[in-house]
């Protein structure tokens, strides 16, 4: 698998701050992402989730690497069970009254080589929660 990172960008109507919050605030998260127990942006702050592929379910055990309040947040990306860890980070650009959002996500070649963790999926993955979870939810909150 090519070491190459994948890298999702979007545009979003709404203010970074919102789009932060939405990434950060764990109740707003529930309404758009994954149902995270706790969650804290907060360098060190460890956090789980399970997560589905075809009827498997597979534990995410994650850590907050890096935090820049407002416009960046980085965290491990690891399977509970399996070889490998890669790194998630969401980057924030307020473009005037638009938010800019690049997501990069490192390390899917250290996973092992199985279809559950074929670069397609993360793709595919990613571009639904970019391209329609997130933007779905903070265009929402921007309009009320």
């Amino acid at each position: 698998m090519s070491t190459q990172p994948f890298v999702i960008e979007r545009i979003y109507n709404a203010s970074a701050q919102a789009v932060w919050e939405a990434i950060t605030d764990n109740a707003k998260m529930k309404q758009w992402y994954f149902d995270i127990l706790d969650f804290k942006p907060i360098v060190g702050f460890e956090f789980t989730f399970t997560g589905q592929n075809e009827g498997k379910t597979f534990v995410h055990l994650c850590t907050v690497t890096e935090v820049i309040e407002g416009s960046k947040l980085s965290h491990t990306w690891r399977y509970d069970g399996y070889e490998g860890n890669s790194e998630v980070t969401w980057e924030l650009f307020p473009q005037g009254d638009k938010t800019r959002v690049v997501l990069t996500h490192t390390g899917l070649e250290t996973f092992p080589p199985l279809k559950d963790f074929m670069k397609e999926n993360f793709d595919a993955g990613w571009t639904e929660i970019l391209g329609n979870l997130l933007r779905n939810y903070v265009e929402k909150q921007a309009a009320q």
